[in-house]
This record gives C-alpha cells, sequence and structure tokens, in this order.
C-alpha cells in the first residue's frame, strides 16, 4: 500500500465542546447531561454523528416545544429513543435550552479542509483489473454491519462471506456504485467518503466532504461522486476516480437562507443530481453533462449561470412545500416527494420543472424505500409507512391511491425483484417489529408473515440479481442475513453477522431494478 497524500486535520478538532455563559449553556450540569445521554449519537459537540447536529442553525424548522416533546417521547422513523424514563422535566428543558444555544464558533469545513483531508492508497491502474476471487462480481453483495463498524462482500450465489472490512464508524446513504459495479462508495455521517474496489478488496482512496453528511451519489456515467451535507450547508462534487474535489456548491435560495441538505440521488437518464433540502422549499437539479441543457426561464425557474461559464449548473425548481424524502419513476421524468410534517405528497414533472400533482399520503411515507412494479397494465408504486401500519399502493398514470394494505406496525424498508410476484415489507417499529409481511403484487394481498427470529427486529430485504432469493436482517448485533427462497417463502440459510442494517447487490443496483432503491 502506498500513500500518495496525506495530512489529516485530527477529527477531535471538529469536536469543540460548548463552554458558553448563559445560565443553561454554560452549566457543567447540563454538559455532562448531553455528554452522557446525547454525545454517543448527535457528537462530543453537537456537530453530528449517527444523529444529525443539534445546533440552531440546524433546528431552524423545529419548535423547542417540539424538541421536547422529541427527547421525551423519541421520534418515529428515526434511531431517537423516548427519554421519558431517564430524564425529569427540568432536564429536558435544560438540554432544549442547550442545543439551541450558538457555539462559540462553528467549525468550518470548505475547499481547504476537504482537499486537506484527501487520501488515495492506491493508484488508478496500480491494481489489477479481474477480481481476486471465484464468483460472479454483479451477483455480491455488501452488507453494511454498524454493530462494529464493519463490512462484508457477500458471494450471492453460495451465500459465503469472501472478505470482511472495517469501514468509518457510522456509515449512512447507502452505498453506490461505478456503474460497472467494480467500485462501491461509502459515506460516513462524520463526512467521510470512502472508494473501495470490489475486484480487489481493497480501500483506494478516502475524502472528508463534511462535518455532518446526509448521503452521496454517483453519476450515470461514472465520473462524479457528490455528497449532500447537513452540516455545513453545502453540497460537494468529487472526482470518482481518486475522491479529488471538483467543486463546491454552497445551498442557499435567492435571498442568501442556507439550507441542510435532506438527500441527494443520481438521475442517470437526465445526466443529473437530483438533491433535495431541509430548510428551503425547493428541488435541485445539477447537470453533469459535457453539454448541459439551458432553460433559462421556464415556469420562472432558472438555472444559476450560462453552462459555458458553469460546468455543473444547478436548476432550482420551486415548491409549495419541502421536500425530506422523494421517488422518481423509472424513466426519472418524475420526482414523488413528501415533507416530514406533510399531509400530502407533492409530484414534480422534472422535464418542465414544477409541481403537477398531489397524493393522498397521509401518516408519514419512506418514499425513499418506494418500488414499482406493473399491476393490471398499469405502472403503480407503493411504499411504506413510518408511522402508519399501511402500505399505499399509488397508480402512476393519474396518481390516485388504489389501495393502502394494512400491516402489523410501521415499516421501513420495502422491497421487490422483476421475477419475483411478491414484494416484502418489515413492521420495523413497535410491537411488531420481528415480523416481515409477504405481498402478492397481482392482487395486492398479504400472502404470508414471516418471523424469522421472534423478539428481534427483522428488516430490509434485497434480492440475489436473479430475483430467485431473498435476503433479510435480523438488525440485531448479534444477528444474522436470513436467506429465503423467494418463490416457496422458505428459508435456506442464516448468516451471523454484527446489526447488518443493509445489503446492496451490485446487479440490481446497478440495472435501476424498479423493486430496490436507487
Amino acid at each position: 500500500m502506498k500513500i500518495y497524500r496525506r495530512n489529516i486535520l485530527p477529527v477531535f478538532v471538529l469536536f469543540l465542546s460548548f463552554a458558553g455563559s448563559s445560565d443553561a449553556g454554560g452549566d457543567m450540569t447540563v454538559t455532562q447531561l448531553y455528554a452522557e445521554q446525547c454525545a454517543r449519537c448527535h457528537g462530543d459537540g453537537r456537530l453530528g454523528g449517527i444523529g444529525p447536529a443539534l445546533l440552531p442553525e440546524n433546528l431552524k424548522r423545529t419548535k423547542k416545544d417540539k424538541a421536547k416533546e422529541t427527547i421525551l417521547s423519541g421520534l418515529p422513523a428515526t434511531q431517537m429513543p423516548a427519554f421519558s424514563q431517564q430524564l425529569d422535566k427540568e432536564q429536558i428543558d435544560l438540554l432544549v435550552e442547550y442545543i439551541y444555544t450558538p457555539l462559540p464558533q462553528i467549525p468550518e469545513w470548505g475547499i481547504e479542509q476537504i482537499e486537506q483531508s484527501h487520501v488515495v492508497y492506491f493508484q488508478p491502474g496500480e491494481l489489477g483489473n479481474s477480481p481476486v476471487y471465484d464468483a460472479d462480481p454483479l451477483n455480491l453483495f455488501i452488507v453494511v454491519e454498524t454493530g462494529d463498524h464493519h463490512a462484508t462482500i457477500l458471494d450471492g450465489d453460495r451465500f459465503e462471506a469472501i472478505y470482511r472490512f472495517k469501514t468509518r464508524p457510522a456509515l449512512h446513504g447507502g452505498p453506490k456504485y461505478s456503474p460497472d459495479g467494480r467500485y462501491v462508495y461509502l459515506a460516513s455521517r462524520d463526512g467521510w467518503i470512502s472508494k473501495f474496489d470490489m475486484y480487489n478488496l481493497k480501500v483506494v482512496a478516502e475524502v472528508r466532504a463534511g462535518i455532518n453528511t446526509r448521503n452521496i451519489a454517483t453519476s450515470g456515467d461514472g465520473r462524479y461522486v457528490i455528497a449532500a451535507n447537513y452540516l455545513p450547508h453545502t453540497l460537494v462534487i468529487l472526482d470518482a476516480v481518486d475522491l479529488s474535489f471538483i467543486k463546491l456548491i454552497p445551498v442557499k435560495d435567492s435571498s442568501g437562507n442556507s439550507s441542510r441538505v435532506s438527500a441527494v440521488y443520481t438521475a442517470a437518464p437526465r445526466d443529473s443530481f437530483i438533491a433535495a433540502l431541509k430548510d428551503i422549499p425547493e428541488v435541485w437539479e445539477i447537470s453533469y453533462s459535457d453539454n448541459p441543457p439551458y432553460y433559462g426561464w421556464v415556469h420562472d425557474y432558472r438555472i444559476e449561470g450560462p453552462p459555458e461559464q458553469d460546468p455543473f449548473p444547478v436548476r432550482r425548481i420551486q415548491l409549495d412545500d419541502y421536500l425530506d424524502d422523494f421517488f422518481f419513476d423509472q424513466k426519472y421524468e418524475f420526482l414523488i416527494g413528501t415533507a416530514r410534517n406533510s399531509k400530502n405528497g407533492q409530484v414534480v414533472d422534472l422535464v418542465i420543472g414544477r409541481k403537477v400533482a398531489e397524493i393522498d399520503l397521509p401518516g408519514l411515507p419512506h418514499l425513499g424505500s418506494g418500488i414499482t412494479w406493473e399491476y393490471q397494465g398499469k405502472t403503480v408504486f407503493a411504499s411504506p409507512n413510518l408511522k402508519d401500519g399501511v402500505v399505499s399502493v399509488i397508480e402512476m398514470d393519474d396518481w390516485k391511491t388504489i389501495k393502502r394494505i394494512k400491516t402489523l406496525g410501521p415499516g421501513f424498508f420495502m422491497r421487490s425483484h422483476e421475477n419475483t410476484p411478491y414484494a416484502w415489507v418489515d413492521v420495523f417499529f413497535g410491537p411488531h417489529k420481528d415480523v416481515v409481511h409477504v405481498i402478492d403484487k397481482s392482487t395486492l394481498e398479504i400472502v404470508k408473515t414471516l418471523k424469522p427470529s421472534p423478539g428481534k427486529t427483522a428488516a430490509h430485504v434485497e434480492f440475489t440479481r436473479d430475483g430467485r432469493y431473498a435476503l433479510l436482517s435480523i438488525w440485531e448485533n448479534d444477528g444474522a442475513i436470513v436467506v429465503y427462497d423467494a418463490s416457496t417463502l422458505e428459508e435456506i440459510k442464516r448468516i451471523p453477522m454484527n446489526r447488518p442494517s443493509g445489503k446492496y447487490n451490485v446487479y440490481n443496483k446497478i440495472t435501476r431494478s424498479s423493486g430496490t432503491s436507487h
């Protein structure tokens, strides 16, 4: 291994503790309380970790009363637990005042810091171009094991581990593959982006793109990686070859108000990235084409700057609500989005650049886990719900709800495959977290409910390349990957894993299977 450039700023520099002079913020009792109850997930300096940063700049859409209720009762669809048994009202009040108190100085993370953090372990061409194992490289899974911050490369034919390696802590947002499946890009909550060679089983480059990163996406042509940051409020574009810095885009509206980025995804047929913003009611489209379209003024939504002056022009699509979560049709002509505080989904036509419809989606639909299939001659999409025990099935021609399938509780992930008649949805939250429903896509009825490990959370199904087998996670530190025959629904094998939060099949991801997330 060779390290060609390394000048990494110590991570501890970023986690500054607050020692202000306000009654609540400067009191050692509240800093100790935060350290004991909150720092493990939200960072020693409130800059974010597994959970988001807890700073006034990032809490603009959350009133203090809502923050108190969140600490007291927890937050659905997240890892935020209820503290009603650990903390009394006075302690919760102190914590709320503390997290709404500004830090003396928020660490910057700009171009200089990004470039200084850059590490190249292997130069392009230095490693071989053939897999070092005897397995189908397109039927591999990368399994993220959050229990001890590792990832396992799993053979999708033999269901045996090929290699296991240590990752940066708290990976988030799902790994993203290069178009040929050779490389996988991983993002951690504290901003580290890692490039891993699936052929040679080596980390080839790393860079820290932010302080609190939401997720990443890779361009459809394989040239770029983009990181979406909660802190600072930026999008960062990297060269996919070695993760070297290309461009930093501050995320602000026309009035200068900045925003966290909720998520960023690739719209490969459009040669662009699509970003949803947490604090501004806009969707951004960032073109990575060598000849990007110039929309000028289209329905009052404008690209910033002529393409010849800006290789990554930003098209702003203004909406009447915030979008925290979204889903695309298979052609990437429509974006279906929902906000965490919305009662309806919004349909955005990406061709003309405006909202064209609303969808009746009560509760808290998890559109990022939505899937599509053909039903009675029409394309439908279905989404689990993070708040209610229901799966909504929507026709995509008129955006009408054709059925709400009742489940045993709120679900997080829904998956299927083109070669299976079934869709699988977990019941991630509540007393029935140990079951998974199997839905017949032709009848929209639950045909079987599985309980692979009574009392333990069952979640996140993914299919093999051919759709013959479904792999399910037992989401515990003493967990496992459970392999099912996708036709008979019988268990085939169990592979012990340390809290396997997700597994991602190379072929299904790079071909944008309609049964999985992109």
